[in-house]
């Protein structure tokens, strides 16, 4: 197994900017998962740290990156205190064009870097982390997207309709807005052929019941294996 961290750089004239990334590759990988987390989350958040070690057991390389720098974080923190008083603003963390931006970025350095191994790709996504994969996966040939708690209600339609991955949403049973929410960006996927919703029960938004998070990761390492597996036809 492989790991090792790695730094991208904003290239901001005003300051260097950069944010920074784990990647794991096990040996004899199947493929290799994007991580794109939620607001006021990072690459620390234990969450997305079991998800991600649950599909290195599995043989699936993952890459877990603040989409955010310190600098960038730190502003947001700042904003926060005064932004009634400031019409128009909007947090680094809720600014989608930005977090897509990030993604599409550490998307282009895998490819770039996978090019010999050739390993397909995948996003693991959470919260407006998943406006921000969907945004991305209409850009670029990504085997399969899944999504835990996502405000896909944040995606503009005419990305939606270039959609072609499979697609799974995960939610829990006690977020009854977001579970429409999923139902309704399901339907405006009308070129994707295979998507699903997933609704573990008795769980909230951040999944911090017994065993809901777990469950989650489960069924998510299922969903990727099985579009990872060489028995499954590529995306043309």
């Amino acid at each position: 197994m492989v790991k090792e961290v790695v730094r991208f750089s904003l290239n901001n004239s005003v300051s260097n900017l950069f944010v920074e990334g784990n990647l794991v590759i096990p040996d004899n990988p199947i493929g290799i998962v994007v991580f794109a987390h939620g607001s006021g989350s990072s690459k620390s958040s234990h969450r997305n740290q079991l998800v991600s070690k649950k599909l290195n057991e599995n043989n699936i390389g993952t890459l877990l990156f603040n989409l955010l720098a310190e600098e960038e974080q730190e502003s947001d923190r700042r904003l926060e205190n005064i932004i009634s008083n400031i019409p128009g603003a909007t947090l680094n963390k809720f600014n989608i064009s930005l977090l897509t931006e990030r993604l599409s970025m550490a998307t282009e350095w895998i490819i770039s870097h996978q090019q010999k191994s050739k390993l397909q790709l995948g996003y693991f996504a959470s919260s407006t982390g998943g406006a921000a994969a969907l945004i991305a996966a209409s850009k670029y040939q990504i085997r399969s997207v899944v999504i835990r708690s996502g405000r896909t209600d944040l995606v503009d339609n005419h990305f939606l309709s270039e959609i072609v991955s499979p697609c799974l949403f995960i939610a829990g049973s006690n977020e009854k807005t977001l579970i429409k929410i999923n139902k309704q960006t399901m339907k405006k996927l009308r070129n994707v052929e295979e998507k699903k919703l997933s609704i573990i029960q008795k769980a909230s938004h951040l999944f911090e019941e017994e065993g809901s998070i777990e469950n989650v990761a489960d069924i998510a390492t299922q969903w990727l294996k099985n579009y990872f597996s060489p028995l499954v036809h590529p995306i043309s």
